[in-house]
This record gives structure tokens, sequence and C-alpha cells, in this order.
């Protein structure tokens, strides 16, 4: 039998809002080195970094619980401008996190 991958808990946020800015900065790079670089991702950015605040303040420190409600609420922003959806952020925002926690997140390890 396969064994349930364990979740993930991030340190209490201490202060969220300037994790929120360190990750507007992250993933604000990383939309722009990813693809091309476009107005929209600082928008897409500041947004995931909003939702992600918002979390932190309310004690959610699962970080499958963070993807799930970033893609819950990017939903309902307008992608059209951009290259990415709500998944691609979600994704990115959690590899951006556990790369900041010395996980390897190659290989399901």
């Amino acid at each position: 039998m396969v064994d349930p991958i364990p979740s993930i808990t991030l340190p209490p946020a201490h202060h969220p809002e300037q994790e929120g800015e360190w990750l507007r900065q992250n993933l604000h790079r990383w939309l722009d080195q990813e693809f091309l670089p476009e107005p929209i991702n600082l928008t897409i950015a500041q947004r995931a970094a909003q939702i992600y605040v918002r979390q932190r303040m309310e004690d959610e420190n699962d970080l499958g619980a963070l993807v799930i409600a970033i893609i819950s609420e990017m939903q309902a922003f307008d992608f059209s401008q951009s290259f990415y959806s709500e998944f691609a952020v979600a994704n990115a925002v959690s590899d951006i996190l556990l790369d900041s926690l010395g996980i390897d997140r190659c290989c399901g390890q």
C-alpha cells in the first residue's frame, strides 16, 4: 500500500505582510522569467500575495490549503491577457515556498 504524502506545514506567520511582499516579488520575477514579461504579471503577483497574506493572517499554515485557496480565489481573476491560469500561479507559489523552506520538490521527494 502506498503511504499518503505528508502535509507540509509552514512556520507560523509573525509578519504576514512582509511574507506577502516577499512572495509578490518572487512570484512576479518567476512569472516574468517563465514566459514573457507582461504588465499583467505584476497584477497577478499582487493578487496571489493578497490571498496568501489573508490566509496567513487567518492562521493557515498548511501549504496544501494555501494552494487550494489561491486556486479558488484566482478563478475569478481575468487571465485573458496572460499565459497563466490560477493553477499555474498556485503551483508557482507552492514551488517558491518549498524552495524557501529548503524542501526538494523534485520527483515527489
